[in-house]
């Protein structure tokens, strides 16, 4: 029997130590990344960057499959994010195209829209199961930036849009990723698949097709799907009017969301004088209204 409980106990540790490995991994790859860049790898960089927003996404699966999903998992990953999502994809785009003069101040400009979407996230969102995102979520908006220059490497792009100039392009592509970012703009989870309903299936189905582009033409697919989700979510809003909402607070406040206390008025005019704190008639406790006392009566000593 000891035996048994002393394995139980290492099986345990071991899967509270699981998704915690998936996140040290997701760490690892972004700084992976960010030595790929600086030696001017830049493509491999990129796709370590898609590596970690894989990896990213299965921890939290695995947390919530395991059920050991904890604040200090939580924290860990928002630290974790903001090194492989926002200074690797910052790090890869200075390199690419504003390496010269004040150019790193937009690669700056975007790792802010990291920290602050990641430390409001941790404010409104954290910890609990989500189905929608406030903001575009950082896992899509660091691999999008970081996957244009895969994308512009393609044949494709450069028999058709070879000729326009890249930086300026990239820069309104920054801008806006970046104020999509710290939006009130909501994005859609991944959505859950299942063989039991016709919803769950074309879920799946397109899942399956869009692993299979993944893995066939990762340069064509990336980008444009990434681009397309953040483009989706955006017209969502408009087309819904779920812009006109205005937050009831400012959602950056760092305020518990917390019900004001009840206040009643009692009037002990209407109760009668047996009701009246400090005149109970039936024995009950002074300046109460819960009735008689419960239990033996005591009485005073001569």
């Amino acid at each position: 029997m000891i035996r048994r409980r002393e394995g139980a106990g290492r099986l345990q540790r071991g899967v509270i130590i699981l998704p915690s490995a998936f996140t040290l991994g997701n760490l690892f790859l972004g700084m992976w990344a960010i030595v790929a860049a600086e030696r001017g790898d830049l493509i491999w960089a990129a796709w370590f960057i898609v590596f970690a927003a894989i990896t990213d996404n299965l921890d939290g699966r695995i947390a919530r499959f395991t059920r050991t999903g904890s604040a200090f998992g939580s924290e860990l990953d928002s630290l974790v994010d903001a090194i492989s999502f926002g200074v690797a994809p910052a790090f890869l785009i200075y390199r690419g195209y504003f390496a010269e003069g004040w150019g790193w101040i937009l690669p700056f400009a975007y790792l802010t829209a990291v920290v602050v979407r990641l430390a409001r996230f941790n404010i409104q969102q954290g910890g609990h199961a989500k189905r929608l995102f406030i903001g575009l979520p950082s896992p899509v908006a660091g691999p999008m930036l970081a996957t244009f220059y895969p994308f512009s490497q393609t044949s494709w792009f450069e028999a058709n849009l070879g000729h326009l100039n890249l930086p300026p392009i990239l820069a309104g592509l920054t801008i806006g990723v970046s104020v999509l970012m710290v939006s009130q703009v909501p994005y859609p989870a991944v959505p859950r698949v299942s063989l039991r309903t016709w919803t769950g299936r074309g879920h799946l189905a397109w899942m399956a097709t869009g692993t299979a582009l993944a893995i066939t033409v990762p340069r064509y697919y990336f980008f444009p799907a990434m681009a397309g989700y953040a483009c989706l979510g955006l017209a969502r809003s408009v087309f819904l009017g779920l812009l006109d909402r205005l937050p009831d607070r400012d959602p950056l406040e760092d305020v518990a969301d917390v019900e004001p206390e009840e206040t009643r008025i009692v009037d002990y005019e209407e109760l009668g004088r047996e009701d009246v704190p400090g005149e109970s008639a039936e024995g009950g406790r002074p300046g109460s209204l819960l009735g008689p006392r419960s239990g033996p009566r005591i009485e005073p000593l001569d």
